[in-house]
């Protein structure tokens, strides 16, 4: 049951958080522009670094509350930064991230970011398949 009930809470969360964002701030809830903007310009809003460390609260509480383990996966460090690393390019090439075009854009039925998702979509299919089954 909580392997339903869980992730339909925290996506109904996620879409709050989107249009609340939208309602009463005007802006898109695109995580990387977030945090790329806050650390280009830390002067130009207090309410980014408040968003950024609310996520991060947000998941150690969760954690916390229902002392559910934080997942770990079996790679090195190299691999992690260049995942990351893959992952900024992927972000800059597409103009956002999967919470600004798969959460915020899909909900305003924006063309592009119905492109943009399913091109991660796609390419993380892809890459899940050749890591696995290939390598």
């Amino acid at each position: 049951m909580s392997a339903f009930i869980l992730p339909l809470i925290g996506g109904l969360l996620i879409g709050g958080a989107a249009v609340l964002m939208l309602l009463f701030l005007g802006r898109i809830t695109g995580i990387s522009g977030i945090l790329w903007s806050a650390i280009k310009e830390p002067s130009a809003g207090l309410w980014r670094v408040l968003f950024l460390v609310g996520l991060l609260v947000g998941v150690a509480g969760f954690h916390l509350i229902t002392g559910a383990t934080i997942p770990t996966y079996d790679m090195g460090p190299v691999a992690a930064v260049l995942g990351g690393l893959l992952v900024g390019f992927g972000v800059k090439l597409g103009s956002g991230c999967t919470s600004g075009h798969g959460v915020c854009g899909l909900g305003r039925f924006s063309l592009r970011s119905l492109a943009a998702t399913l091109t991660f979509m796609a390419f993380g299919i892809l890459t899940v398949t050749v890591v696995r089954h290939l390598i």
